[in-house]
């Protein structure tokens, strides 16, 4: 394993124990006999786009999307050039109604990834037209061992959490320092019963200011 930065100390022990081999076990072979997104290469850009020193918000997914040329590890992202999934077009509609940002035509959250916003599925894989196919297999444990370090950071995070997967974090996030906002889903079945309105990226960068860190720019058109 090697992400390229300080994650790979981080986690360097949940890379050797039991449950991380045998899931590593378990996508080599769906790798090879699957047709697997994202591709093996891209399932790590979340902690590698965005180090665990420069987090100020995390964003947490459920798995990757299961269609072709749309995940690149990035929870709600897609690649360059791909059509905006329902659930990013409605996050960008809140984006838009927050901050009154124009509607992003590209749906690549990379920048904000750079931008110390870490973009998290709980599952990090996916088999293709298989949405869930992959849960189970370890990557909840370790997901759950990332945002225990983040929420053991000694500043302070803004915690995103939309839909009841990621509010099941809610329980590991103790640290009286950081802030959770919370929402359902931003899917079109359950966006406008308690999504839409929430004003996530404004409270955001209200507590980050209110902590002296410079807000996170989350412009994705200039």
């Amino acid at each position: 394993m090697n992400i390229g930065n300080n994650w790979d100390i981080l986690l360097k022990d949940e890379f050797e124990k039991d449950y991380f081999q045998s899931l590593k076990t378990f996508l080599k072979k769906e790798y090879s006999e699957q047709i697997v997104f994202p591709t093996a290469g891209n399932i790590f850009n979340a902690l590698r786009y965005t180090d665990y020193q420069n987090i100020k918000a995390v964003v947490l997914g459920q798995d990757p999307y299961p269609n072709p040329n749309q995940a690149h590890g990035l929870c709600f992202s897609v690649k360059d050039g791909v059509s905006l999934p329902p659930s990013l077009r409605n996050i960008f509609k809140e984006l838009n109604s927050d901050l009154g940002y124009q509607i992003p035509k590209n749906g690549n959250l990379t920048k904000w990834a750079k931008a110390g916003v870490l973009l998290l599925n709980a599952i990090m894989t996916v088999r293709a037209k298989n949405t869930g196919s992959h849960r189970g297999r370890g990557w909840e444990v370790f997901t759950n061992r990332i945002i225990e370090l983040v929420n053991e950071k000694t500043t302070p995070v803004v915690f995103i959490l939309w839909g009841n997967d990621a509010k099941k974090s809610k329980k590991i996030i103790t640290n009286p320092i950081h802030l959770i906002l919370e929402g359902t889903h931003p899917s079109p079945l359950s966006a406008w019963s308690g999504f839409f309105g929430k004003k996530y990226f404004s409270k955001c960068n209200d507590f980050l200011k209110s902590n002296e860190i410079k807000p996170i720019d989350w412009n994705l058109e200039d």
